[in-house]
């Protein structure tokens, strides 16, 4: 995945659906009574599933949760209250097959491929296999819940959102969040800023995200399909709404509001203005060197932000100080989510590119970065301007000893 930072065919099988009052009653032909796996039956409510969802009938969603599960009735009226918000488009759900043993009270889980969009800014749907389980509800199959299966849980299935759009943002706040409504509209202004940050370096981008703001940490790594507490420690990060590597995937930036809530105003937009740099350079999808991506991101989100470098540079100093200079610029093993000194990394890529910029001049920097992104290395593009690896970790090697002196 790109973008940490560190400031922190389907089967239908027919359905009857008979109403009755304000009920609705769905009766699957031919399927068994017990418990366990259904998948003709199963098949058959994700159609009803993706019908609900197309015409945003709430109580249609509803229906399709077990009757006597109140959480799961809640759950699929949000998702259709939330497509309604975030207005979801291609949205197909097709059974896959079964994982893992049958639950006691008979329910299962199963793969589902799925894709869904949101109108007016993914340019492509998501499209990956979302665990769903299933319960014997009478003769029907309902749903009970998404996610699961350390497999990825997106955000609109979790359960209810406050949603703020805009020209240039969507941005969705889990609403079990307190003042969650208060928070949405605080990402759409940090949006705002950040895309006017990114444009005085990047002035061709046309300002379009997406993000995602779930409940916790935790919910985080489940919306990412992440093992919980990878990315505890981690501000935001921008990556595939499907956890693929297709270019044509819809990225979108997420954030861990576990992180951000403890940071200043300053601190929290600069998180933001970061992420959109790599919105803007499609760097979930590309392959750049770690120093140079991350490092450029914050170049740019620091760019204007005045503060002593005994703040921005901070820890970079303290691991000089402690560690001696690095001999080699920060890459994977240092940019690990789980890094002891994460937020180090960061500092000591930003001040590279500073370093560079610095050197060459901020055009320059742009060049490599764009010509890096597009699959020049950077060796051949550094040279284009008269400049080495060597030469560069010599002058950033220099002025980090200068800094910890």
């Amino acid at each position: 995945m790109a973008g940490l930072s560190s400031f922190v065919g389907l089967v239908v099988v027919l359905a009857l659906v008979v109403g009755s009052g304000d009920e609705t009653h769905r009766a699957t032909p031919g399927a068994p009574a017990a418990g366990g796996p259904r998948p003709g039956a199963a098949a058959a409510t994700l159609h009803l599933l993706e019908e609900a969802v197309e015409s945003r009938d709430a109580d249609a969603a509803r229906a399709l949760a077990p009757a006597d599960d109140p959480v799961a009735v809640d759950l699929l009226g949000a998702v259709a209250g939330n497509a309604e918000a975030l207005d979801v488009v291609e949205f197909s759900a097709r059974y896959v097959d079964e994982t893992g043993a049958v639950a006691p009270d008979g329910s299962w889980t199963a793969e589902v491929a799925m894709t869904w969009g949101f109108a007016g800014f993914d340019r492509e749907p998501a499209s990956t296999e979302v665990a769903v389980t299933f319960v014997a509800d009478g003769d029907d199959t309902a749903i009970r819940r998404f996610g699961g299966a350390d497999g990825l849980e997106p955000l609109w299935l979790q359960g209810p959102l406050e949603v703020r759009r805009t020209e240039q943002a969507l941005v969705m706040v889990s609403a079990s969040r307190p003042a969650a409504d208060r928070e949405v509209a605080t990402y759409a202004r940090r949006v705002a800023r950040g895309a006017d940050v990114v444009r005085r370096v990047l002035p061709g981008w046309r300002p379009s995200a997406v993000v995602e703001v779930p409940a916790s940490a935790a919910a985080l790594d489940a919306s990412l399909g992440a093992v919980e507490g990878t990315y505890g420690g981690i501000a935001a990060v921008t990556t595939t709404a499907d956890g693929t590597e297709s270019p044509d995937a819809p990225v979108h930036v997420f954030v861990n509001p576990d992180v951000t809530r403890g940071l200043r105003g300053a601190g929290a937009q600069v998180v933001m203005s970061h992420e959109l740099v790599h919105v803007a350079t499609d760097a979930a999808t590309g392959v750049v060197d770690l120093w140079l991506l991350e490092g450029f991101a914050d170049y740019v989100a620091l760019r204007d932000v005045r503060l002593p470098l005994t703040t921005t540079a901070g820890r970079a100093i303290d691991l000089v100080r402690r560690d001696g200079v690095p001999r080699r610029l920060p890459g994977t093993t240092e940019f690990d989510t789980r890094a002891a000194d994460l937020e180090a990394a960061y500092e000591l890529a930003w001040l590279a590119c500073d370093t560079l910029a610095n050197e060459i001049g901020e055009r320059a920097l742009v060049d490599v970065y764009r010509r890096a992104s597009d699959g020049t290395p950077v060796a051949a593009a550094l040279k284009r301007h008269d400049v080495t690896v060597d030469a560069l970790v010599k002058w950033w090697r220099d002025r980090l000893a200068s800094l910890a002196s």
